[in-house]
């Protein structure tokens, strides 16, 4: 069973539903359409509140012009060892500026909370038995070590581990 998990604890009814030939959103629940879907879809409407979701493969840049119009991206993790997921949610947080919410979906493991929060998510469809106890427990280990910026700034204060001051040698 899926459970959406946020910072501040499981959600308890969630209105976003990935539609599919055999599902469709009901009467309280919204969409998530797959991109080519929701550019057919965005085109024909002037709707906001919308919800899409992005395979691996997908170009998130092809959203650009409908961020103001967008509630929810839900970025797919197929498999633990893909990692577009974590480009996508970069790109859209600091190249694109989208300010919605970003969740992500698929094979979430509890490792991966921590740097799919620094990089912009922040809710995540969890179907992993040990993830979603340990979410429920607050078992969120931290980023110890950080070589590079985020989309979240850092709560340690001191600056980041990538930057390099007063280097002394040739």
């Amino acid at each position: 069973m899926t459970k959406i998990w946020k910072e501040t604890g499981f959600v308890d009814r969630d209105i976003w539903v990935t539609e599919t030939e055999e599902r469709t959103a009901g009467e309280g629940e919204k969409a998530l359409l797959p991109l080519d879907a929701f550019l057919e879809a965005v085109g024909e409407t002037n709707d906001v509140g919308l919800g899409v979701y992005i395979a691996p493969a997908d170009d998130v840049k092809k959203l650009e012009p409908h961020l103001d119009r967008i509630a929810l991206i839900a970025v797919a993790f197929p498999a633990f060892n893909d990692g577009r997921g974590f480009s996508h949610a970069t790109l859209l947080r600091e190249r694109l500026g989208y300010t919605g919410e970003l969740r992500a979906v698929g094979d979430v493991l509890i490792d991966q909370v921590p740097l799919m929060l620094r990089t912009g998510f922040d809710s995540f469809a969890v179907t992993n038995p040990v993830a979603q106890r340990r979410l429920a427990e607050n078992c969120l280990t931290g980023v110890a070590q950080r070589y590079q910026p985020t989309a979240r700034d850092s709560e340690e204060v001191g600056g980041f581990s990538w930057r390099r001051l007063g280097s002394t040698g040739a």
